[in-house]
């Protein structure tokens, strides 16, 4: 399989990757990766494949004291013949373990919709239908003001990564969500499963 196509991400997430939450984030991001290089004008693949494999290596090394993910994964990338755009925005999605700092506008997106997809998700599992497409910007943001709904988010993180962007993060959150819903059924987000 040649490298830095769709079908080589998935392969590759399967190999590494068992998962079904940490598969479905990567589904969610590659969606979200997808709808933003539209909005921006650039190549949803290119984008959708970097959201679809940038935590292929999470699950076998999660260490994050940067001996582990993303660098291995960057590793294995490179080895594998990735093209380094994409080996760079793996990196760039994890700054604080790699020392890349997020600088191209698919990378800023990446780390802009990486927690978000996780937080609009959540959301969605609370609701008694468990649907995204029952999900509203202003219930997001009401759950985004409580600090005790889905802690281990890093609001901050997501806001700057929002600034970075040029994007107001009302508008950051709903091209998000709106990613999410149009895709909710592949991504197991339509309460069907629930």
């Amino acid at each position: 399989m040649t490298a830095n196509t769709r079908q080589a991400a998935w392969e590759l997430v399967n190999e590494y990757t068992t998962d079904a939450n940490l598969i479905r984030h990567m589904l969610m991001v590659e969606t979200a990766m997808r709808a933003y290089a539209s909005r921006f004008g650039d190549d949803p693949d290119l984008w959708g494949t970097v959201g679809l494999i940038h935590d292929f290596d999470y699950q076998r090394w999660p260490n994050l004291d940067g001996s582990g993910h993303p660098n291995i994964g960057s590793m294995i990338l490179r080895e594998q013949g990735w093209d380094e755009t994409i080996v760079r925005a793996v990196l760039a999605h994890a700054a604080e373990l790699t020392g890349v700092k997020p600088e191209s506008l698919m990378e800023k997106t990446l780390c802009a919709v990486d927690e978000l997809v996780g937080f609009i998700a959540a959301v969605a599992y609370v609701r008694p239908s468990k649907n995204v497409a029952d999900v509203q910007v202003s219930s997001i943001k009401k759950k985004w003001k409580d600090k005790a709904f889905a802690a281990g988010v890093h609001r901050d993180e997501i806001e700057q990564a929002a600034v970075a962007l040029g994007v107001p993060l009302d508008e950051h959150i709903a091209v998000v969500l709106a990613a999410l819903q149009n895709n909710a059924a592949a991504l197991g987000l339509d309460g069907v499963k629930a």
